[in-house]
């Protein structure tokens, strides 16, 4: 028998909540649609993922509905099928989104136009290189399908906490080199793919934002997914982003969708400053000759874009093997300034600093997408 999500949520509407009498339909409880996977070459039946909402993680009809949704489903399609009923919490109300982050003086995001540019490298060596300058820096891994961050800051196997806050329970980020992290990755496997659709996957963004312990933060960095997408609509309709900075290397394929992300955050709608451009692997320098530069993505492509644009070249970064391995090894770049890459992102984030204060000085507060 084939399956599909319709099918599925027929039975769950056949499933009772003690708690309300009314099904886990009727009582809203189902949490986007189910996700249905055919049989493949690594499973021969098939799979059946569904999300449900309780009140409270002590909810005392807890175990008895995810026992009834899971024999449901199966008389109806089959006890050969492979069943999954992930549980989720509802949290105590959120204030209004305007009042999401009230200690955070500055939000920063950096975008790139495609993958495998070096934005989450610049983000996290970023956050790292404004600490070590002395301001309170928060970094929220926003790449929900692929996070990066607990692995370059060595705290996979971190588990954040919750604590109590003015009666709300807020998840308490990681800190690590000075900046308080917070990443999907904490919650979720490393080594499965994050099966999320689009609503998912920004509300569990919106918890990282409206339910965390952010504190009084200088800077928040955002290290956002490549490209556009659902969740850059998430993170401009919830909260004021302080500026954007876009992430290039010189070749022309990624300055042209550098030209994306510019224009995303520039279209009236959204009307986030862009603070400037970065240039990763700008040059190749081996270690054995560090005064030679060798250009093998193009020359100087992001500078000349920036010239283009009238928009800030913020840095260029020299493609140096120590980067990569220092991110495998969860000590990026920035942890160690008496290296060339290191005063690099220190550089950088001066400069970072420098354009945002000149940004604050001459322009209005950003506003929320879809606020006046």
């Amino acid at each position: 028998m084939e399956l599909y999500p319709k099918m599925i949520m027929d039975v769950l509407a056949t499933v009772t909540y003690p708690g309300t009498k009314k099904n886990i339909v009727e009582s809203g409880m189902v949490v986007d649609d189910p996700v249905v996977s055919a049989p493949d070459h690594d499973h021969s039946n098939w799979r059946v993922r569904v999300f449900i909402e309780f009140p409270r993680d002590t909810d005392p009809f807890l175990k008895s509905t995810v026992k009834a949704t899971e024999a449901a489903i199966k008389y109806k399609c089959g006890k050969d099928v492979e069943v999954s009923v992930e549980t989720l919490f509802k949290s105590a109300p959120r204030p209004e989104v305007e009042n999401w982050l009230p200690g955070v003086k500055n939000i920063i995001a950096v975008s790139s136009g495609k993958g495998g540019v070096g934005k989450s490298t610049v983000s996290a060596n970023l956050a790292i290189a404004l600490s070590r300058l002395g301001y309170s820096v928060g970094l929220l891994d926003a790449d929900i399908f692929g996070p990066s961050m607990p692995k370059m800051f060595n705290v996979e196997q971190e588990q954040p906490y919750a604590v109590e806050v003015d009666g709300r329970k807020l998840i308490q980020p990681i800190e690590a080199y000075g900046v308080r992290l917070l990443s999907i990755g904490f919650f979720v496997s490393p080594d499965t793919a994050t099966l999320w659709r689009g609503g998912m996957a920004s509300n569990a963004l919106k918890q990282l934002l409206a339910d965390s312990n952010w504190g009084e933060l200088d800077y928040l960095i955002l290290d956002t997914p490549p490209g556009t997408s659902d969740i850059h609509l998430t993170l401009l309709q919830n909260i004021p982003i302080t500026g954007a900075v876009i992430v290039s290397t010189p070749q022309q394929v990624a300055l042209a969708d550098a030209r994306k992300g510019i224009d995303m955050y520039k279209n009236d709608k959204v009307n986030v400053p862009i603070l400037g451009l970065i240039e990763n692997m700008a040059w190749f320098t081996p270690a054995e000759l560090p005064e030679n530069k060798y250009y093998i993505f193009g020359r100087e492509g992001c500078k000349n874009l920036a010239k283009e644009m009238n928009i800030p070249l913020l840095a260029q970064i020299p493609l140096v093997q120590s980067i990569c391995e220092s991110g495998d090894a969860g000590a990026p770049a920035a942890t160690n300034l008496d290296t060339v890459t290191g005063r690099a992102f220190l550089n950088l984030a001066q400069s970072v600093v420098t354009v945002v204060n000149r940004r604050n000085k001459e322009l209005p507060p950003t506003k929320i997408v879809g606020t006046k």
